[in-house]
This record gives structure tokens, sequence and C-alpha cells, in this order.
């Protein structure tokens, strides 16, 4: 409905393109087209062209799926050429071709970013986290899931720069360890969610810094830390009143004493108590508190 509205006010018409670009075209039309039937609109003529040309100059949010299941190199570089403004950049597409020298001109002319979706993205270096950080300090969200090339001196550089951090993802981060995670919760204390997911490396202590330097943490996700433990679960339970959720599928050393607590206050779960006569069972077997944590 909206290619054809766009469609019927053809320049011919005198209709669309006489009213003001700036204050009402890109603000008001266009934000509400999909990107894909923007871009086939510079086709129509020279002077859409430039129209949409203004439009991704001024876009204020940029997600890589908008384009389709791939983006060429070539269009992503045309797209963001221009633009100073973004806000939010998503690009999770993209990572057969994304290296440091397509993203670092984007980081570097767009000190508005406050939200940055790298997931995936495996050619990508160190050097993409420091740029973040020294051209993004108004960053709250950040997802680097599955970017093994973080390193602790560029997540060490992002919570120097970058203290108004309430969300990051570190999901299968693999170099990072306790010292790196406790650095990035002792500068940013205002998370509210962080992954640590499929970090064979994190253990009690970076959980029970988390807990103690973020007390407005609302999610946590450790599915998968082997190394992480009852007592840092207890320290998290005392020190985030407000925690709402919390992964720890796959964390054989986590059992149901620890996590009671947090059950009772209505905290989500990933992991579910084994029945009470599985319970008093495995009680008479074995002579202790059995773990819950038994996931297959």
């Amino acid at each position: 409905a909206p290619w054809h509205l766009m469609m019927s006010l053809t320049p011919s018409r005198g209709c669309l393109l006489d009213l003001p670009w700036e204050d009402i075209l890109v603000p008001h039309i266009l934000c509400h087209l999909p990107l894909q039937q923007l871009l086939s609109l510079q086709r129509v003529s020279k002077s859409f062209q430039s129209l949409i040309q203004l439009y991704l100059a001024n876009m204020r949010c940029f997600d890589s799926n908008q384009i389709g299941p791939v983006i060429p190199r070539a269009a992503f570089l045309n797209l963001l050429k221009d633009n100073k403004v973004l806000q939010q950049l998503a690009l999770q597409n993209c990572s057969d071709w994304l290296t440091d020298r397509e993203l670092l001109p984007v980081i570097r002319q767009n000190h508005h970013l406050y939200q940055i979706q790298l997931k995936g993205c495996a050619q990508l270096s160190c050097h993409a986290l420091m740029a973040i950080s020294l051209n993004c300090p108004n960053l709250r969200r950040l997802s680097l899931a599955h970017c093994e090339w973080v390193d602790s001196l560029s997540l060490r550089s992002l919570a120097d720069h970058c203290k108004a951090l309430e969300a990051v993802d570190l999901t299968a981060c693999r170099q990072l360890k306790d010292e790196a995670i406790c650095y990035l919760v002792q500068k940013c204390s205002r998370l509210k969610s962080l992954s640590l997911a499929v970090n064979a490396n994190v253990g009690d202590v970076a959980v029970e810094e988390t807990a103690k330097c973020c007390p407005e943490l609302e999610h946590l996700d450790l599915t998968g830390c082997l190394r992480v433990k009852n007592d840092s679960i207890r320290v998290l339970a005392e020190y985030c009143p407000k925690l709402r959720s919390l992964k720890v599928k796959h964390c054989h050393n986590v059992a149901e004493s620890s996590l009671s607590v947090l059950r009772s206050r209505g905290v989500e779960l990933d992991v579910e108590p084994l029945p009470q006569t599985a319970l008093v069972l495995l009680q008479d077997m074995a002579g202790f508190a059995p773990f819950i944590n038994l996931q297959i």
C-alpha cells in the first residue's frame, strides 16, 4: 500500500516532491516505508534519487535485516557514507565481508550511537571495539555475541569510556576472563542486562563482582559457564533485588539450594527443580541435597 501511494504521487502530478523535503517528506513520510522500497524509489527519477540520499543521510536507525538476507558490501558503504546522525546500528547479515575497514568510518562519524548490534561479526577485530569506546560516549546497549576477537584490553577501553551502558551481550567471547568482567562491572554500574554465556573462563569471581557492583541488574545469562557455583548465586540473590531472570542451564555446579531463594522471589529461571519424589530418592541414595541442574 505505501508503495502504490508513493508511485501515485509522481513528480508529474506536482504533489509529493513539492512538499518540503527535510521538514515533511523525510521525517514524516519516508520514515514509514521499508528501507528496501525506499532504495527502489531511487530509480524513479533523479529527483527521487536526491530525496532518498537526503533520507539516508538523516537516518537515525539502520538495520541490515531491512535490506534482505544478504547486504552487499558496496551497498552498505553507499548507504551510510553521508550519515552522521545514526543512533541505532544493527549489522547481523553481513559477517561474510564486514571488517574494520568498512565499519570504522561509520563509527567514527556517528557520535550519537546508543545501540549497536554486532552479533556474529567474526571478521572484525579489537580495533572495532576500541573505536566504539572512543566515539560513542552515549552508548547504552551493545551486542558482541560470538565475537571471539573481543579481548580484555578492548573491553577495558569500553568500560572506561562508555559508563552509561545498560545492556551488554558477551556471549561466547571466549578470550574474556573474570578480571575483564570485573573491570567492566566496576566501571559500568548501571548495567541492567548482561550475558556471559558460553564462556568456560567465567566463574564465581566475575558473578559476585557483578552482583555487588550492579544493583540495577535485571537479566543475567550464565548459560554454560561451567565454573559458576552456588556461592556466587547466593551473592547474586543478596545484592540484586531487581533481578527478574537468570539463565544457568548447563551450569552443572549450581544447585537448587542456591536457586531456591531466587525462585521464591519470582525470578524467572531456565531450569526446573526436580520433582519432590526424585529429591527424596536422591537424598536417600547420596545423603546430601541433590543438584537440580542436570539438563539433558
